[in-house]
């Protein structure tokens, strides 16, 4: 593979192979997104998982697994690793040479047995230039812990996407979108260096049906780097809670973006690396359709992006003056080519990019109630 976006499948207990060739300098990132079918029958410990080798196959870099955590259907599914060059070099991963990626997908007995679409984003990030010193890394949340202050006021309407790739573009603010049991809707906020990405997700009240008033589904949400990793709660954010038809909150956020925290060894921090677009996603369980009068859910996101973006990952850089009438940042102008010391690849898809975005958007909801479906936009 070289940099860029590529469309493959994977079937449960299968391995995928990729090969790529790697030089001593750069920092290269893989992400691997399954995209079941919305609801399909999968165990909780049902999984994704990706790994990074050398040589000759046996010198595992680095390894992720992702797993649904929930009975209640399939949702999208990504896992993500790195070669990120030690800072002394004396690493085997440190070499130029031959790599692979691994892709491998996990499945219990009764769980979904369909072939899944998976997208991978293979992307590279050239060192800083030569006596470029950057700045410490930010492991902590500081203004953008749990307490922070996000925007308040009236929502604005916003249809969420339906994958990386349509993910609509919301900024600060306060937003307001409708989502189904199964669905996972998309959104991207841009943040530069220096900034922070912290939002609630407010799943609105609805009148249950007769006998559904203790039965519980869950919302949840994920947050992603501009390199589509997750991001970690680093323990004071959680990314689910029960719900049952009452108001229901969620809370994530990210630590400000520093070149440095790549030498973090915390799931929260060691991801944000680098700036550019940051993805939200947001996910209503199946078993909502069961419990809800109208199973089409409000949801509301207050979003904040919190410092001054700065004009570079240098020690010392200067603020950079915000652009835009709504207070969003320039935060992809240093993400978006090399020169930047950003991510290259990422966001050159390849025209077959949207299908999986399109088979995310072909969602299907069968009520007991109901016997009426309903199908989201896709983003071809």
């Amino acid at each position: 593979m070289e940099p860029g976006q590529y469309l493959d499948s994977i079937g449960p207990g299968e391995s995928r192979y990729y090969a790529l060739t790697l030089d001593a300098v750069s920092t290269a990132g893989f992400a691997a997104t399954a995209v079941p079918q919305p609801g399909a029958a999968v165990d909780g410990l049902d999984a994704l998982s990706t790994r990074l080798a050398h040589g000759d196959g046996d010198s595992v870099c680095e390894s992720d697994t992702a797993r649904f955590l929930q009975q209640e259907g399939a949702t999208p599914l990504t896992s993500a690793v790195s070669r990120v060059r030690s800072e002394d070099g004396n690493r085997a991963c440190d070499d130029a040479g031959r790599y692979w990626l691994v892709v491998e997908r996990q499945s219990k007995k009764g769980s979904d047995r369909a072939r899944w679409p998976i997208e991978l984003a293979y992307g590279v990030e050239k060192p800083l230039a030569a006596g470029v010193t950057p700045a410490q890394s930010q492991p902590e949340y500081g203004k953008g812990g749990e307490q922070a202050a996000l925007p308040t006021g009236d929502p604005r309407d916003v249809r969420g996407g339906t994958g990386f790739n349509d993910a609509e573009e919301i900024g600060r603010g306060v937003w307001r979108d409708r989502i189904l049991p199964s669905q996972t809707l998309w959104y991207k906020v841009p943040a530069g260096w220096g900034q922070q990405v912290r939002y609630d997700v407010e799943f609105a009240n609805e009148p249950t049906v007769d006998g559904a008033s203790s039965a519980l589904s869950y919302g949840g949400t994920q947050l992603f780097t501009p390199a589509r990793f997750p991001v970690g709660g680093g323990g004071e954010f959680r990314p689910t809670a029960l719900y049952g038809g009452r108001p229901v909150a969620l809370r994530m956020g990210s630590v400000p973006v520093t070149w440095t925290n790549r030498y973090e060894s915390a799931a929260a921090v060691r991801p944000v690396h680098a700036g550019g677009d940051f993805y939200i996603s947001v996910t209503l369980g199946a078993k909502a359709a069961e419990i809800a009068e109208n199973p089409r859910i409000g949801v509301v996101l207050r979003v904040a992006v919190i410092g001054d973006e700065l004009s570079g990952p240098r020690h010392g850089a200067p603020a950079r003056a915000a652009a835009g009438q709504d207070g969003g940042t320039t935060g992809a102008a240093d993400s978006g080519s090399t020169g930047g010391a950003g991510w290259s690849g990422i966001a050159v898809a390849s025209g077959a990019g949207a299908v999986v975005a399109l088979i995310a958007g072909l969602l299907l909801v069968r009520s007991r109630r109901r016997a009426s479906t309903q199908t989201t936009r896709g983003s071809a």
